[in-house]
């Protein structure tokens, strides 16, 4: 049998997901890099390998859009912060299909409106779309539908993130996105653009277990309840002062008849002061679904379980999950009809090096 050519992918975003899965591209194969999006101007210019660290591999980044759109290329790999749905619509109608860590975790549950757009760009490029990564993704979608094989029935499904944010170093998103530090008054599901954004697309995730499972529910409900700093916390170039928010628990339920069937609960804390009335899982994520039979498993992401690794290479490894998610996921999504792929629907995905042979 003759191997088919490589994929040919483009890398939009160069952050601390971006900049994983642009190496991990270059290490594969069966994919050829052919493009690079970045934001800076001091990133402009720059070749794809100098950006990770490496020898320089022919690929030139660029802040250019249209030249990026201009490309040919089977698949967009779409990492950045903030989404621009007009950006996404031009990839996929040019004829790329398109993987996210950003969005569209549950597309039968976004905004009609723009539903309908990225559905016609789909089919006017016969591409596909495909959201997912870490939490939301794997642990609130992937996990919970694979062990959903060995229930009879289930009564509830509950997942639980903790996480204390000090070690992360982007404190743009710490601070800028997620609001820490502000006053605690000023957090709620709607408070910014970013948490309103961020609440929605954990909604979503809700929503696909829910519709996945037949669980019937009439709503999601998000809550959040923002907790102040005791003490001032230096984090990396930041100040969390004391009085502003150093805590967020963070509540996604997906309700029938008011009883909630499906949650995702985030219990996220900057300066590890934790409080004493919030539940105390262990850190990282904790699913639990209750059923016939009933099952709990709780998952740490770490750099290694046997080697030594700075704590900086531990907080990375969620990193290279999140990214790993949706770039092994590129060959089935480009095989995948054209419209919205889904964790749903896309067959498992699995590690493309594995052992490396």
């Amino acid at each position: 049998m003759t191997a088919r050519p490589p994929y040919r992918v483009i890398q939009w975003a160069t952050g601390a997901v971006g900049n994983e899965v642009l190496a991990a591209t270059l290490d594969r194969p069966d994919l050829e890099l052919v493009g690079v999006r970045v934001y800076s101007a001091d990133k402009d210019g720059a070749d794809a390998g100098t950006l990770i660290g490496r020898a320089p591999v022919g690929v030139t980044a660029t802040t250019d859009v249209a030249a990026i759109i201009a490309l040919d290329a089977d698949c967009v790999i779409y990492t950045p912060r903030i989404v621009d749905l007009e950006d996404v619509c031009a990839l996929l109608a040019s004829g790329k299909n398109v993987v996210t860590t950003a969005f569209l975790f549950h597309p039968d549950r976004m905004p009609a409106a723009d539903r309908d757009r990225l559905l016609g760009a789909c089919r006017q490029g016969a591409s596909s779309v495909h959201g997912s990564g870490i939490n939301p993704g794997n642990l609130s979608g992937a996990l919970p539908l694979a062990l959903s094989g060995m229930c009879r029935t289930i009564e509830r499904i509950t997942l639980q993130e903790r996480a204390d944010w000090s070690v992360y170093d982007s404190t743009a998103i710490t601070f800028d996105n997620m609001c820490f530090g502000r006053p605690v008054d000023e957090i709620s599901p709607t408070a910014t653009d970013f948490l309103a954004f961020n609440s929605g697309i954990f909604t979503e995730q809700v929503w696909l277990l829910a519709d996945a499972l037949h669980a019937g529910i009439d709503e999601v409900t998000a809550t959040v309840e923002a907790v102040a700093a005791v003490e001032d916390h230096q984090i990396f170039d930041h100040l969390l002062r004391a009085g502003t928010t150093a805590g967020q628990r963070w509540n996604w339920a997906g309700r029938r008849d008011g009883r909630p069937l499906v949650e995702i609960e985030t219990l996220w804390t900057v300066g590890n002061e934790y409080p004493s009335h919030w539940p105390t899982p262990q850190h990282g994520w904790t699913l639990t679904i209750e059923g016939d039979p009933s099952m709990r498993t709780h998952f740490i992401s770490l750099a290694s379980f046997s080697r030594t690794a700075t704590m900086a290479e531990h907080v990375n490894a969620a990193n290279i999950a999140t990214g790993m998610q949706i770039l092994n996921a590129v060959p089935a999504v480009c095989e995948a009809p054209p419209g919205f792929a889904t964790t749903a629907t896309l067959p498992l995905i699995r590690s493309a090096r594995g052992f490396g042979n």
